[in-house]
């Protein structure tokens, strides 16, 4: 990192109640992402991102989507997925199928086991998001909250060709 210059503006440092509100907002995500995340691991031996791939793929039709709309629809890199369904492979939830349009794709498919610990895992993951946050708070703030963070994904979503995505990485 190159030294600021005397130039260079001033950071626009946030507020104290700007930082008090960040501070909160990263205890929060990083304490309901390992209470989701623990409850996962105990209930199926998985860990919350592989439950996230298994819904997508539960929801496609046929159970099937080709690897680069998964990476996109999940938000993650390609290598993390491609690892995280090798995982899923090894577990035989999931397997992965040529592309015959497109010799270098390929399709992630839930298999039936994977539905089966899908379905069986689904209940204790809804009662631990419900406890965790939809029972913690009042109808107006989740629509509040509802409404922010819809602001703050499409803030981030970048519409630019070549934009530096993680599922183009």
């Amino acid at each position: 990192m190159e030294p600021m210059k005397k130039s260079d503006p001033e950071p626009q440092w946030l507020t104290e109640d700007e930082q008090h509100v960040w501070r909160a907002y990263l205890h929060a995500t990083t304490l309901l992402e390992d209470h989701l995340d623990r409850q996962l691991q105990r209930d199926a031996k998985m860990p919350h991102i592989y439950f996230g791939l298994l819904v997508q793929l539960s929801e496609a039709p046929r159970h099937r989507l080709r690897m680069t709309e998964l990476a996109m629809s999940a938000k993650i890199t390609r290598s993390r997925l491609s690892h995280a369904i090798a995982r899923l492979e090894k577990n035989g939830w999931v397997r992965r199928e040529d592309c015959p349009s497109d010799k270098r794709g390929q399709f992630a498919v839930l298999t039936d086991e994977g539905l089966e610990v899908l379905q069986r895992t689904a209940p204790g993951h809804v009662d631990a998001v419900r406890q965790a946050l939809f029972e913690r708070l009042s109808p107006e703030q989740l629509k509040s909250l509802g409404e922010i963070m819809k602001i703050v994904a499409e803030g981030l979503q970048p519409k630019e060709a070549g934009a530096d995505l993680p599922w183009l990485r």
